[in-house]
């Protein structure tokens, strides 16, 4: 198993830009397909292949996912968590958010 904490964002864009590149083509598109389907530009699916984008949005990353028909690998990145009882409080409310108590 890749351990993906030994790479910088930038590689690991290059590798999903790559991995997304072998996606489209085994789903018979063309970059011109994905631009259309996704409303962006051929050259923002060019670059996201090659590397070329290192600060693409989570936005533009779900389009292009989504033209693809990849959408519902989301649940294998990640997935619903069961209930936590330490997310919920005695009264059945569920927690807003953690805070630490300071410590004397």
């Amino acid at each position: 198993m890749t351990d993906y904490y030994e790479y910088s964002i930038p590689e690991l864009v290059k590798m999903l830009g790559t991995r997304f590149r072998d996606y489209r083509m085994r789903s018979d598109m063309t970059q011109k397909d994905v631009a259309e389907q996704a409303g962006l530009t051929v050259n923002t699916v060019h670059k996201f292949e090659n590397g070329q984008t290192p600060n693409l949005s989570l936005s533009t990353f779900l389009l292009l996912l989504k033209a693809i028909g990849c959408i519902n690998g989301l649940d294998d990145l990640m997935p619903e968590l069961p209930e936590s009882a330490y997310l919920t409080r005695e009264s059945g409310k569920k927690v807003q958010r953690i805070r630490h108590t300071k410590r004397d």
